[in-house]
C-alpha cells in the first residue's frame, strides 16, 4: 500500500510546488504524509460536502485543485466553512492536498487540458515564466567529465525544450595549493599545482537545485568541488501562465462559440461583441485570467477564453479580440480528469474516484 508521501512526491516531480504563484498555498494542508492511502477522492474544491463524500466512499486523501486554506488559520472553532471543512477532515483522519497554480503553470497542466478539449494544435505557454531556470558551472578533470555529466543529466539538468543532455564545455588550466589536512585528487600538500580541467555549464529548473548539487558533489572526483550557480532570465517555455494554439480549421465567431459551449459543456458564455472575422488562434487561461488579456492580444489571438472578467474589463478588448468568459468553475472542470490521469500514469492500482459533488458556488436560472 502506498503512502501519501509517495503520491505527493510523484505529483510534485511532475508539478513542482516551486511553480505556484506567491499568493498560493498548494501542497499538503492537512494530514500525516506517512499515512497509507486507502482511496483518493479528486475534486476541484474542498468543502464540507466533499469531505463527507470522502467519508462515504472510504477515501482518506482528498486531492483538490483549489486549496481550502489560503490564509493562515488562527483558530479552529468551526465558525466558517473553511474551519468546518478542516475540522471535519481532521476528525475523520482525511488528508487534504491541493495542486493549484503550480498545475496551472506547467505545460502539461490545466490550460493544455482546455486546449486538448478544444482540439487546438501547436499549443504553447501564453506567458512563459522567467527566473525559473538556473545555470550551474563546474570544473572537472577531462577524464571524469562524462561520468559527472551523465549523473547530472539523470538528476534533471541539461534539458532545453525537446532537447535533452545539453551542455557546453571549454578547456582551461586550473591552479590550486592543497593545505594541511586536504586529500587532493591531484598534487601534493603544500605544493602549488596546475591541472587541465573542463569548465562545463548546464541549465536546470530551479526546484532541482538541491538534487543537482548533491549529484555533482557525489560524482565529482575532487574533495572540494568548484562551482557556481546563476539565476537566468531566459523564458522557460514549459512553465508559465495560460496557453495558446491554433484551430485545425478557421471558424466563424458564432460557430466557434457554439463549438466552445459544446466542447466545454457550458450553460452559457459571456462574450464581447462579434468582430466579423474568423477564429484561427485561440488563447486560454483557466480560472481568473482577465489580467492577461493584453498578452493574448500581443500574441495576436483571435479569441481569449478565461473567466471572472469585470464589467469594464470587457471594454479592454477594444474591438481587437473576442473575449469569451466561460466561468471559473466551468473553465477548470476538467482539471479533475487531468489529476486522475497524472496519478494513474504511475499508480495504476490505486483506487481514485472523481468527486460527484458540485462545488460551483454560482447558479444559473
Amino acid at each position: 500500500m502506498k503512502t501519501i508521501k509517495e503520491i505527493i512526491d510523484y505529483l510534485e516531480s511532475l508539478v513542482p510546488t516551486a511553480y505556484q504563484e506567491s499568493y498560493d498555498n498548494s501542497g499538503l494542508l492537512v494530514g500525516d504524509k506517512h499515512q497509507s492511502v486507502s482511496k483518493i477522492l479528486v475534486s476541484l474544491d474542498c468543502t464540507e460536502e466533499v469531505v463527507q463524500e470522502a467519508i462515504d466512499k472510504h477515501c482518506n486523501l482528498i486531492i483538490s485543485h483549489h486549496p481550502i486554506i489560503f490564509k493562515g488559520l488562527k483558530k479552529l472553532t468551526g465558525t466558517n466553512y473553511v474551519e468546518r471543512t478542516v475540522v471535519k477532515a481532521i476528525k475523520n483522519d482525511i488528508a487534504l492536498y491541493a495542486i493549484h497554480t503550480n498545475l496551472d503553470n506547467v505545460l502539461h497542466g490545466v490550460n493544455t487540458k482546455i486546449a486538448q478539449k478544444l482540439e487546438l494544435l501547436d499549443v504553447q505557454i501564453l506567458i512563459p515564466q522567467s527566473t525559473s531556470l538556473k545555470k550551474i558551472t563546474f570544473f572537472t578533470p577531462p577524464q571524469n567529465l562524462d561520468a559527472v555529466l551523465n549523473a547530472m543529466y539523470q538528476a534533471g539538468a541539461g534539458q532545453i525544450g525537446n532537447y535533452k543532455n545539453c551542455s557546453f564545455s571549454t578547456e582551461g588550466l586550473g591552479a590550486f595549493l592543497p593545505a594541511e589536512g586536504a586529500i587532493p585528487f591531484i598534487g601534493s600538500i603544500a605544493k602549488q599545482e596546475t591541472a587541465l580541467e573542463k569548465r562545463t555549464e548546464l541549465i536546470f529548473p530551479k526546484h532541482l537545485e538541491n538534487k543537482i548539487l548533491t549529484t555533482l558533489k557525489t560524482h565529482h572526483p575532487y574533495e572540494e568541488v568548484a562551482y557556481y550557480i546563476q539565476t537566468i532570465d531566459n523564458k522557460n517555455q514549459e512553465v508559465g501562465i495560460g496557453a495558446i494554439g491554433n484551430l485545425p480549421n478557421g471558424m466563424e465567431e458564432k460557430e466557434f462559440l457554439k463549438y466552445l459551449k459544446e466542447k466545454m459543456n457550458l450553460p452559457l458564455i459571456k462574450h464581447t461583441k462579434l468582430l466579423g472575422k474568423k477564429v484561427f488562434k485561440v488563447a486560454v487561461c483557466g480560472g481568473s485570467g482577465s489580467v492577461f488579456l493584453q498578452n493574448a492580444m500581443l500574441q495576436q489571438a483571435d479569441v481569449y477564453i478565461s473567466a471572472d472578467f469585470k464589467y469594464h474589463e470587457y471594454f479592454d478588448a477594444d474591438n481587437k479580440i473576442l473575449i469569451a468568459d466561460i466561468g471559473h468553475y466551468e473553465s477548470e472542470f476538467y482539471t479533475k480528469e487531468l489529476i486522475i490521469d497524472l496519478i494513474w500514469k504511475k499508480f495504476a492500482n490505486i483506487a481514485v474516484v472523481l468527486s460527484e459533488t458540485i462545488t460551483n458556488p454560482i447558479s444559473y436560472l
